[in-house]
């Protein structure tokens, strides 16, 4: 007998500001990443995402969409600072987040390189229009992130021709052993020099350097990535408890690129219907274990502020769907999710505060709100209920609302 818990995550698709919205992320307020979608294309039509109780999470019905009473649903707030996928994931998996520093990194050049030269590196100060940097082992340039929340992560660079991935690594957790910032993230491909790095050197807001990512080209061949969180710890989360106890766990798409699955199989991919697809395929590989599948174009949509966009690829993920609904076997149990909102109409390209949908499918379970949970842990907390295994972190599971007996 089957016996499966998968989760698929449309990244971005939020269904409303967060009660704390105003306080923890002004201006957000005002979001809601499914009504802009709605607002510009009210005949949208997502049959299985509705048939699931979209609508429901909503709390609105549209021109074709409608609530459905034998839909399982509920919403989840963000416990994690901010709006982020990289912490949403890792709250998704049960960590408890902690609220990290954001500050650039002018103020943590000096504690980072006396920790590096501590550590028995070789490290210079790179220093522009009185902006400093580090370089590190020559080849590795550790300054701030220019792409996400200016000041909420510090880049880790390198040309890989010239300094491996692991000595790469090495590195960026030791800076990450010294600041609080929400993510370290080490990165670099092959085919570029430090020349191109130091080509794609630009300053923000007169406070803020770094290496443009796209620009150094560091994407363009043999591209590798890992993010390094603040207080983040893979063993209380729930594909290390799982694996440990022999439970097969398939990370696809971006999660596979965030979380750490060391003991299981992460496929990297961006399409939506190649995601999907390779859940499906899985699926029908796997006889117990846990999947979670992140659909990243949703996101990308909204950061293109864009709900023509939006729209399509919700059309796309709604059709992958469908195969994965009929592959459901009596004790299979689906949660379909976001990790934060992406408002394309909010006015910037930002990640939004948002409440995040539940849509839930399992057995022949009908009608069961979960209601507002308090942290996106409350999805791995069941995972790891539903498998029986220690508890991560953080999180309670809503899995015994469907193990009462039916009234």
């Amino acid at each position: 007998m089957k016996r499966r818990f998968v989760v698929i995550v449309l990244d971005g698709f939020g269904m409303g500001a967060t009660a704390d919205a105003a306080i923890k992320r002004p201006g957000d307020e005002r979001a809601c990443t499914i009504g802009s979608i709605l607002h510009d294309y009210p005949d949208l039509y997502l049959p299985n995402l509705e048939e699931l109780g979209l609508m429901n999470a909503y709390g609105h019905e549209s021109e074709r969409m409608k609530f459905r009473k034998d839909a399982n649903y509920g919403k989840a707030e963000l416990m994690h600072f901010g709006a982020d996928t990289f912490m949403g994931h890792q709250e998704i998996m049960g960590t408890r987040p902690k609220d990290p520093e954001i500050v650039p990194f002018q103020e943590k050049v000096d504690i980072v390189a006396k920790h590096l030269k501590d550590e028995g590196h070789k490290v210079e100060i790179v220093e522009k229009e009185s902006l400093r940097y580090v370089v590190c082992d020559d080849y590795v340039t550790v300054a701030d992130n220019l792409e996400a929340d200016l000041g909420m992560c510090y880049n880790v660079t390198a040309p890989l021709d010239y300094m491996p991935f692991e000595k790469e690594l090495e590195i960026a957790r030791k800076v990450r052993e010294v600041v609080t910032v929400g993510r370290v993230i080490v990165f670099g491909g092959t085919g570029n020099t430090m020349d191109d790095l130091y080509a794609a050197e630009e300053i923000k807001d007169g406070k803020y350097i770094g290496i443009a990512s796209a620009k150094s080209k560091s994407y363009d061949q043999g591209y590798q990535c890992l993010h390094l969180g603040y207080g983040v710890d893979p063993n209380v989360q729930a594909p290390t408890i799982l694996t440990k106890q022999g439970i097969p766990c398939v990370l696809i798409g971006k999660v596979a690129d965030i979380v750490h699955n060391e003991r299981g199989l992460s496929i990297s991919c961006v399409p939506t219907a190649e995601c999907l697809e390779h859940t499906l395929d899985q699926m029908k590989k796997m006889d117990s274990g846990f999947i979670c599948t992140n659909v990243q174009e949703t996101d990308l949509a909204g950061h293109s502020q864009s709900t023509a966009r939006y729209k399509e690829i919700l059309e796309i993920a709604d059709k992958g769907l469908k195969p994965i609904l009929d592959e459901l076997q009596d004790e299979d149990f689906l949660v379909i999710m976001a990790d934060h909102g992406n408002d394309p109409n909010i006015g910037h390209s930002k990640h939004t505060r948002e409440n995040v949908p539940l849509l839930i499918r399992y057995k022949d379970r009908k009608g069961i709100h979960v209601g507002l949970r308090k942290s996106l842990s409350d999805v791995g907390a069941s995972v790891c209920d539903y498998f029986n295994v220690d508890a991560p972190q953080n999180g309670e599971s809503f899995l015994p609302l469907f193990l009462q007996e039916k009234l």
